[in-house]
């Protein structure tokens, strides 16, 4: 199966299966979702919505948490992983909002990037969700299962070298969806160690299942 093959099968699978994919992060509002997905790098989205309905509780706003302290935030989220370093960055970003952007969250990659704590990643998914613009957000899901359905070569060694793939070979209006339908595949089904190949959909144009079972057919 070619690889334009392997792209049209999964757009056409999961856009009759999974239309309105999306975060599983809660939030009420951009700033809400950008500091939700700053607590999310190396945590569960499960863990980060415990912690974060306190959290936006007391801090709603960015105006609200860049007068705070350190040691007055700290406890709210100190169950996440990171927390210290999590805590200067949200500090840091909110004053970085109310200082230079009237307490709005841009809809520019190179402007999220520049606030503390948001990498490439964490600006491809605050434009990518609450705009819709074709950013691929390329964490440790989108990786392996990119690349275990043969959408992505396996010489494709950054995350970077999969996102530009990914952008490349799928429709514009299909990337801010696609980003979440490898997410939860890979959360769900094409979980890391042991894949859950039989109770799986899409193996028919899975190039791991293919090729894992050759020796079979």
């Amino acid at each position: 199966m070619t690889r334009k093959e392997r792209y049209a099968n999964f757009i056409s699978y999961f856009s009759e299966n999974q239309p309105e994919a999306e975060t599983e992060l809660t939030y009420r509002t951009p700033f809400e979702l950008l500091v939700a997905v700053v607590l999310s790098a190396q945590c569960t989205d499960k863990r980060v919505n415990i912690v974060s309905e306190k959290l936006f509780l007391d801090f709603p706003t960015a105006e609200v948490m860049a007068v705070s302290r350190f040691d007055i935030l700290f406890p709210y989220i100190k169950s996440i992983s990171y927390p210290s370093n999590k805590t200067k960055h949200l500090l840091g970003l909110s004053q970085m909002l109310v200082n230079e952007f009237n307490g709005q969250v841009p809809m520019n990659i190179k402007e999220l990037q520049r606030m503390p704590g948001v990498g490439r990643k964490t600006a491809n998914v605050i434009v990518s969700v609450l705009d819709q613009q074709p950013a691929m957000a390329v964490d440790t899901h989108v990786y392996r299962v990119s690349k275990r359905l043969g959408l992505v070569p396996l010489n494709a060694k950054t995350p970077l070298a999969v996102e530009r793939q990914l952008i490349r070979h799928l429709p514009e209006a299909s990337v801010h969806k696609a980003h979440h339908w490898l997410i939860l595949h890979g959360r769900y089904t094409c979980v890391a160690r042991k894949p859950k190949c039989t109770s799986c959909s899409i193996t028919k144009f899975c190039r791991h299942y293919s090729l894992s079972n050759k020796d079979f057919k």
